[in-house]
């Protein structure tokens, strides 16, 4: 379907503008997961063939990133999600050097088991190539029209999961790829395509591409996806007789916007590091903190080394600061102070009304993303910040620290709270910190001083939707 009347007609502008307003997303029912859309056999991650001796271990970066832990409920899993309903899918496209055979394989991450779903092309690339898709529904019959933007914050921690899992490898990460060329890699239908589908069949939209090579070296960026869009559409998904989904009125323009921003020219592909001392049981403990247990405030030093990884972990995301309390309670940048006085209460109007933000530990926020900013922007940064939290959130674990994000944003113009022009400078995620229970505060800490910013409160002034 043509997308150029979303643009033409300013929907995705009044969208984001309604996304970012104090308006309540009206209430729905807990929609559960649906059952698992595509069928074939269902295969383990192990075994196959390798180049050279070196084989990309699927089995190891899909548990620790995007699997449901054996015996735990299906909404506690390693990976952040807005309501812990994880909405991203995973396609496997893959070439020789990986632990299964080539070919387009869907990923089941309660089973922890593949299904293929059609042949791989002759020159596919070695590796593995990870095409991130999310369903909406779910997400949309929770947060309404503030849904889209959510989506793709969690696409970009599945990212991050998935990339710091593999990252020993060097492995390599895409956040602007052009999604019909996505889909076409992934053998999936185009976004228009899904309507055609039989109803029970929830539309994929894909965001994000990850890169696994077999091993060190250099490899052609440019052929990641080129080989396998050539190949026609795989297996379609199964018929779900009677699988709930949300409201048309809200899901049909999450899933056009979804759509239209994962429009663009090509693919980029930045590589993907492991801060120190993140190790595979970081990754396979990592879990966000209950909001009681945030309270208390990070060591300074940590502190900082959280904020430096989330400011350099993509270097083509937002901008990052940190709001604090203490006796210098201010908001500082890794360059140093932004603004004086306590941030976070304000914060906390601002993160649709969850009241724990003003006393948590730190809060930690990526800012930019202007009111009229194009559907490129719009998607990197949100989905850079995704990917730059879940970085970020996996470092602080691993230095002892407890953490949360957060990806509900609600009248949070930082730029005009400091004075500058309005519209220019959002609040689009945020990342709350704290020091281990029972530990020692830092020197001269204090309770909370009057917040720094002006900003208007939320309607009910309680918490909303975490």
């Amino acid at each position: 379907m043509p997308q150029a009347p979303v643009a033409a007609t300013g929907f995705l502008p009044r969208a984001l503008a309604d996304a970012r307003s104090p308006r309540v997303p009206s209430t729905a029912p807990y929609l559960p997961e649906h059952p698992f859309p595509w069928g074939g056999p269902a295969i383990a991650l192990e075994g196959g063939g390798s180049v050279g001796g070196r084989t990309v271990d699927l089995e190891r970066a899909l548990r620790l990133s995007l699997a449901v832990p054996h015996g735990t409920p299906g909404r506690l899993r390693p990976v952040a999600s807005a309501g812990a309903l994880h909405p991203v899918r995973a396609h496997l496209l893959l070439g020789p050097g990986c632990s299964l055979p080539p070919g387009r394989y869907a990923y089941d991450p309660h089973t922890h088991r593949v299904h293929p779903r059609g042949p791989a092309p002759t020159d596919a690339p070695p590796g593995a190539v990870v095409v991130l898709t999310v369903t909406a529904a779910r997400t949309v019959a929770h947060y309404g029209h503030r849904a889209w933007p959510l989506l793709l914050l969690d696409a970009g921690h599945a990212a991050a999961a998935l990339a710091l899992a593999a990252a020993p490898a060097g492995v390599r990460v895409s956040l602007d790829a052009n999604g019909a060329e996505l889909s076409a890699a992934a053998g999936l239908p185009r976004a228009a395509e899904w309507r055609a589908c039989p109803p029970g069949t929830e539309p994929e939209l894909p965001l994000a591409a990850l890169w696994l090579p077999p091993g060190p070296g250099p490899v052609p960026p440019t052929a990641a996806l080129a080989a396998w869009a050539a190949l026609p559409c795989a297996l379609a998904p199964v018929w779900q007789p009677g699988a709930e989904t949300a409201s048309p009125r809200e899901l049909d323009p999450t899933r056009t916007l979804l759509a239209h921003i994962a429009t663009g020219p090509g693919s980029t592909w930045h590589p993907a590091r492991r801060p120190a001392p993140v190790t595979d049981e970081t990754l396979r403990t990592r879990r966000s903190a209950a909001p009681s247990d945030l309270a208390h405030p990070p060591a300074p030093d940590l502190l900082a080394r959280i904020l430096a990884t989330a400011g350099d972990t993509r270097p083509d995301g937002p901008a990052w600061a940190a709001a604090i309390g203490g006796d210098t309670p201010g908001l500082r940048t890794a360059a140093g102070p932004l603004a004086s006085g306590d941030a976070r209460p304000t914060l906390a109007r601002w993160a649709a009304g969850q009241q724990w933000v003003g006393t948590a530990g730190a809060v930690l926020i990526a800012h930019g993303c202007p009111a009229d900013a194009p559907p490129a922007l719009i998607r990197s940064s949100h989905l850079a910040a995704g990917y730059a939290a879940g970085v970020a959130q996996a470092h602080a674990t691993a230095l002892g620290l407890r953490s949360r994000p957060i990806g509900s944003w609600q009248q949070a113009d930082l730029g005009a709270a400091l004075g500058d022009a309005p519209g220019r400078d959002w609040i689009v995620h945020g990342l709350a910190l704290a020091g281990p229970p029972g530990g020692s505060s830092p020197p001269g800490h204090m309770p909370p001083a009057p917040s720094a910013l002006s900003a208007p409160t939320t309607p009910s002034g309680k918490e909303e939707r975490p």
